[in-house]
């Protein structure tokens, strides 16, 4: 590797922006290309953040042998063939949630990086944050004792529009894909891969989740109720409950900032951990040090679990017969 890593972001929407704001909090990250469907995106992107290497096709960054690793930023439903195609390009890669459209798809882009020998993650940006750092450790050392239950919801309410990504179905639309992830993928963090899935959706008039409702049973007898929407404004908290205590995840939990740690017989300890950049520059750095350590894969975010978190999504989706066109 040399001095700095050098990264390509493949689209040049919202979350493309968000992460190349978080790269510029890192000494050892160069923003050195960008790749869109036409010249006039990538070079407005590129003059906002001052990219040198300015594609108007995801082929040609793929192509570019300035890239060590390109972040995925395009919607739910290209995932797969962007991972596919900076693999088979030599690239490692960092895709934005949700990982895919399903399991199927999943595995597929998994199969690709580890046949190749080459990096590859989902692009869970809370888990790296601080605070949740702080919640493993807690956990790990029996805080709150043996985690029994976890409480979780992702809901804000978004103005309709049928072809809006949120809601359209081609894009993998839907409340499940799009913030739902994050309350499944805490779970997952705690608890691992449930046994056991009681569900139920609302289905709007695109056909995709606006609202759902998720319990998720696990071999020793531990439950997740999680909850999440697109058309309806939830809490945005989080609480980990345990034999011995419990902790909150002050709102919003999923871009965490402060928690109460809460122990049986002891005043409740509120604990702050602001983190630096704008939050996506841990999930960088952690790419950066796995590819400095020769790592394919991530000990924080494992491709087995991605995988599982997918599959545990395809079950819920199979419970409300919800199919994309794209299945």
């Amino acid at each position: 590797m040399t001095d700095k890593i050098r990264w390509g972001i493949l689209g040049t929407g919202n979350i493309a922006r968000k992460f190349a704001t978080g790269l510029a909090a890192l000494d050892d990250a160069d923003l050195v290309a960008v790749g869109s469907r036409s010249q006039a995106a990538a070079d407005a992107f590129s003059g906002e953040f001052s990219i040198a290497n300015r594609h108007a096709s995801y082929g040609a960054l793929a192509a570019d042998p300035a890239v060590d690793v390109i972040y995925i930023a395009t919607p739910h439903s290209l995932h797969k063939d962007n991972m596919l195609l900076c693999l088979q390009a030599g690239k490692a890669v960092l895709c934005e949630k949700p990982f895919t459209i399903n399991a199927e798809e999943a595995q597929a882009a998994i199969n690709a990086a580890r046949s190749r020998n080459l990096f590859l993650m989902e692009a869970m940006w809370t888990r790296y944050v601080p605070i949740m750092a702080e919640v493993r450790r807690l956990i790990a050392i029996g805080a709150i004792g043996e985690v029994r239950m976890v409480a979780a919801d992702f809901g804000y309410r978004a103005p309709f529009n049928a072809e809006r990504r949120t809601f359209n179905p081609e894009l993998g639309g839907g409340a499940l894909l799009d913030v739902g992830v994050y309350p499944i993928s805490l779970a997952s963090m705690l608890l691992g891969e449930p046994e056991r899935i009681a569900s139920m959706a609302e289905l709007g008039e695109t056909g995709v989740d606006e609202q759902s409702a998720m319990v998720l049973g696990y071999p020793g007898g531990q439950l997740a109720v999680l909850y999440t929407a697109v058309r309806t404004t939830t809490p945005q908290d989080a609480t980990i409950m345990g034999t011995d205590g419990f902790i909150r995840i002050h709102s919003q939990w999923w871009v965490p900032k402060a928690m109460t740690l809460h122990q049986a017989g002891k005043d409740p300890k509120l604990i702050e951990l602001p983190f630096t950049g704008n939050g996506y520059n841990y999930e960088a750095a952690e790419v950066h040090a796995c590819l400095r350590a020769g790592k394919i894969e991530s000990d924080v975010m494992p491709l087995d679990e991605t995988f599982a978190i997918m599959q545990t999504m395809d079950r819920i989706r199979a419970q409300w017969g919800m199919r994309y066109p794209m299945e």
